[in-house]
């Protein structure tokens, strides 16, 4: 019956995690991904700490996609929504401490 309870327990923990590793490191393969001369591995790895510690995972999911299609990013920017006017206001505080930390 121990042994059981320990392999639910795993198991439960493994479904749990997979779903977050496999949404990590978004920005980071973002950022590599785009044809910014700047878009260095360690630049991108640094951005992608700074994301970690500033952003959510959903706005990180988000985020991500602005480096392939930067008019998402406009249009949260001109957008009405208290939801996206938060999102904006993380984006720019991201923003500023990647520049700070990452130049």
């Amino acid at each position: 019956m121990k042994h059981f309870l320990l392999i639910a327990f795993c198991a439960s923990t493994l479904t749990a995690v997979t779903p977050a590793v496999a949404d990590a490191a978004q920005i980071k393969r973002a950022c590599l991904a785009s044809d910014r001369a700047a878009a260095t591995r360690q630049r991108c790895r640094c951005i992608q700490s700074v994301a970690d510690q500033v952003l959510t995972r959903r706005d990180q999911k988000t985020v991500a996609k602005w480096f392939t299609d930067p008019n998402q990013a406009q249009e949260i920017k001109m957008s009405k929504s208290a939801r996206d006017d938060a999102l904006w206001e993380r984006y720019q505080a991201f923003g500023q401490v990647a520049q700070a930390s990452c130049s």
